[in-house]
């Protein structure tokens, strides 16, 4: 057998095994689509089946009409918003100062950063909470948005951080040397070398924000006020197996902003992830 003939076969069961790999991936997705299509309501009995025998859209303009879903999908959008463009509009020159300047403290400030952010969220929400209750701040959106930019600005700001590194200084020192100024180096020449990382930045940011619950669930204690993530929490908590049908339709829905957003920036995906590791 040929060495052509045995990286082809290669090949084969490789791409084979990242295929079934997807397979199994999407199995819970098309068990929540094959919930939101189903008209008996089965999913805890024994005549369950994964391809609905009586399918129906009743589910999904329930999600429409019976929910308060748009006002959830305004709250998340307000917020998701709101989030990224502090969370980017602190992070990244925060981070481009840590990468290029070497000042007194520099390293002591970053280790402390990044010590903090090691600590899982839940730990700091009974301090968040006595913080924000006195300021009136509890059910608010600008409550949920301050914690939410406080955790996704130092991410912002480690991941664009480590890409920064990555840019050579002889390209600022050249753009110098014709004439340009810090701020054109910086929106000229920097940021469009750092759009793909940008990019990535932004998306998990939104995935954050908009599949969050834990915080929005806690100091979001009105209907009116759920995001997304908590909205659907409250219809699979309180009415349980009857609504999962409901809730599977609604998580589909809520699905779709993210994924369109993810399509959108698919093509800097690949080059971003890999370029923003954290360097000291």
């Amino acid at each position: 057998m040929s060495k052509k003939t045995k990286n082809i076969i290669k090949l084969t069961i490789l791409n084979l095994f990242f295929i079934l790999i997807c397979f199994v991936t999407l199995v819970p997705i098309l068990y929540a689509v094959s919930v939101s299509l189903n008209a008996n309501n089965s999913l805890l009995s024994s005549d369950f089946s994964f391809i609905p025998k009586n399918i129906t859209f009743a589910n999904y303009k329930a999600v429409f009409v019976e929910k308060p879903i748009m006002l959830w999908f305004k709250n998340s959008m307000i917020m998701a918003v709101i989030t990224l463009v502090i969370s980017l509009g602190t992070g990244i020159p925060a981070a481009y100062v840590f990468s290029r300047k070497k000042f007194k403290g520099r390293k002591t400030i970053l280790k402390t950063i990044i010590l903090l952010y090691a600590f899982p969220s839940l730990l700091s929400m009974t301090a968040l909470y006595k913080l924000l209750v006195p300021m009136g701040l509890i059910n608010t959106k600008i409550g949920l948005i301050i914690v939410y930019t406080g955790t996704e600005a130092i991410f912002a700001l480690w991941n664009m951080k480590g890409y920064f590194d990555t840019i050579p200084y002889e390209i600022e020192e050249a753009a110098m040397i014709d004439g340009a100024s810090p701020i054109q180096i910086v929106t000229q020449i920097v940021l469009p070398l750092a759009k793909p990382t940008i990019a990535v930045t932004a998306m998990m940011v939104l995935i954050y924000v908009w599949n969050e619950y834990i915080f929005a669930v806690n100091f979001m204690t009105g209907s009116d006020t759920y995001t997304l993530a908590a909205g659907l929490y409250s219809l699979q908590a309180t009415e349980m197996s009857g609504s999962w049908p409901v809730f599977a339709a609604a998580s589909i829905v809520v699905s779709i902003p993210i994924l369109l957003v993810f399509f959108a920036l698919q093509k800097n995906m690949t080059t971003g992830l890999t370029s923003g590791g954290v360097k000291g």
